[in-house]
Parts: C-alpha cells; structure tokens; sequence
C-alpha cells in the first residue's frame, strides 16, 4: 500500500470549444474513411489568442473554490504541460503561479510527454514523504496545441484537443486516494514523436519543409526500413507493455489487475484503445473508450479529465479503484491506482 496517505481534494477541467471532427478533417484535408475508422467525434479548440497559463489558472480555481480551500492553503504547486509552450526558456510553473496570485510557494514544470500528469502522483507523493509540513499541493496539467507546429488531426488517426484539468491534493485526504505508480521506459525508441525544427538541432526548417508535414506513423515505418513484421512487432509491444504498467502498479499496492473497476487510458483512435482493452483482458466499456471519442485527446491530462467527468457523474463507489495509464513518447509506460 502507499507509504504517504494523500487523496484528491476536488478536480476541475476546463474544455476548449467543440469542435466536429468530421468537418475538420475536411477543412484539413485527412481522408474521411481514415478519420471515420478511428472514431474521434469531436475535438476541443482554445479561443484565439488564449494561453496554457490562462487554461491551467481557470481549472486551478474552479478546483480550488470546489475543495473549499483559499489560495493561501496552497503550500507547493506543480504544473505540468508538454506541447510545444508560448515562449522557449519560460517556466510555466512560474507563470501560472503569478497569474494565480501564489507568492513564495515553490513550484514543480513537469514536461515529460504524456506520462507527466499521471506520473505526477508518485513526484508528489516524494513531496509529501520528506516535507513534513506540506498539507495541500495544486497539481495544475494544460495541454494547448501548437498549431503552426503539429497538426491536430495529423493524417487522421488523432485529434488533439485543448484543455486543463487541475487537482487538489490534500493529505489525509480520505477519497480518490493515490495507492501506487509504476513506470516503464525503453530509451531505444527515444527519438519517436519528436518534432524536426525548431530546436537546437534543426532551428528552421529547409523550404518547403515543416514539423506539420510529419507523420509520426510513417516515421516510425521507416525506423524499421518499411518491414511489415518488425513494425507489427513493435505496435503489439506497445499495447503489452500499457499492461506490464498496470501490473507494477497493482503489485504496488498488493493487489491485482481483475480488482480494477476502470482503466482509465490515454485518449487513443478507437481502433488502439479497443486492442488496449484486449490486452488488458478488459471489455471495452470498463476503459474510457466513449468519452475519448467524444472529447479528443488532450495529452496527458486525458486520464484526469475523464476522472474528473466520472466522479461528477458518480460512476465510482466507495472502494472502487481506478487506474489511470497509457504509453508516452521516450518511450514510457505508466500506471497509477486511484482508490474511490
């Protein structure tokens, strides 16, 4: 079981506006038969001009007013985001904190791909073992796409969304109580779903060129100098490894996988999450494969959005546990159990 006994407090998202993924895939040219097997209904967009800051300060209030806490009982804030930011060299944690109105609290930038969100819960978990006197750490996750950057609907097998989800962490803290973490990584394919230009590397793109025209899928293809064996290898291994997460969690916390009452995944196409839910020898209406249609994907903050949406609706019951888990870019496999 947990060494620390923590338990989320209240959560909160904050949603882009919605948008029909048919109509904007047409409007980005992906094929439609290709957008329609995937199963992505709906993907979330930021108003013009809004920022990752702005987003992740809304869910920080929303959650805050619900946990009935002042801003004055925040004594560490973590911030999480790992899309492409407004500013390079610019700490998010910093700017979230001084647009909340925090002063001389310390804050924690996570940006770890999609892992960092769910992966948090075991940083601060590390937080709550060696400073004794925390009581309450804001736990802040805002995913905005880069559009000049990334291509939203890609070639069709995604939809990325924008949106914050905010947790409040309370020691003591009775409900939604954090168990256990487990992380996987296998650092031979570090170098898949990074974007070409813009860095260090590649500061600009050659004409004509740009991060936009890359398909992950086909980079990843071409990893494997086109051979169809290898590639289904890999992607067979990718869903196996969600599972081996799963279990070190469950080892974890001294249980087992059959004693979940939900997998709560990374927002995939339809198509991933159904095969994800076969590993996991789970039916498919024990994941969260329904709302990820209806709400795209928002990163790593997926997971706690769809935590969020189930509590509010009272889907869970006391003693239920959860686990919120998926694959990120490194390549990373996590888990972490949420006990209702």
């Amino acid at each position: 079981m947990a060494v620390v006994d923590f338990g989320i407090a209240a959560l909160a998202s904050v949603l882009g506006e919605p948008r029909d993924v048919a109509e904007e895939a047409r409007n980005h040219g992906a094929n439609p038969h290709v957008v329609a097997t995937m199963g992505f209904r709906t993907v979330h967009k930021a108003p013009v001009g809004t920022t990752t800051a702005a987003f992740g300060v809304a869910a920080a209030r929303t959650a805050l007013d619900k946990a009935g806490l002042h801003l004055s009982q925040v004594d560490y804030l973590v911030v999480v985001s790992s899309n492409v930011p407004e500013y390079l060299q610019w700490d998010l944690s910093a700017a979230v904190a001084r647009d909340l109105g925090l002063r001389d609290v310390p804050t924690l930038s996570l940006a770890q791909g999609c892992l960092s969100a769910v992966q948090a819960f075991e940083y601060i978990a590390g937080l709550f073992s060696i400073r004794s006197e925390l009581q309450t750490v804001l736990l802040v996750s805002a995913e905005l796409v880069c559009d000049e950057h990334v291509n939203r609907l890609g070639n069709g097998t995604n939809a990325d969304s924008d949106g914050a989800v905010a947790a409040v962490l309370r020691r003591g803290h009775t409900s939604l109580r954090w168990l256990a973490s487990e992380q996987l990584t296998d650092p031979a394919y570090a170098d898949f779903f990074r974007l070409e230009y813009g860095g260090r590397a590649a500061p600009s793109p050659p004409p004509g060129r740009s991060n936009r025209g890359i398909d992950p899928a086909r980079a990843i293809f071409d990893f494997f100098e086109g051979a169809a064996q290898p590639f289904a290898e890999y992607a067979r291994m990718t869903d196996a490894r969600i599972a081996d997460a799963v279990d070190g969690a469950c080892k974890r916390a001294g249980m087992e996988r059959s004693d979940l009452t939900k997998v709560i995944l990374l927002h995939s196409n339809q198509v991933t999450l159904r095969r994800v839910a076969d590993v996991l020898g789970v039916p498919l209406d024990r994941t969260n494969a329904a709302l990820a249609a209806k709400l795209g994907h928002f990163g790593g903050l997926d997971p706690l959005v769809c935590l969020d949406i189930y509590t509010d609706r009272g889907t869970f019951t006391p003693g239920d546990t959860v686990a919120l888990a998926g694959m990120s870019s490194g390549l990373h496999w996590f888990c972490t159990l949420i006990q209702v």
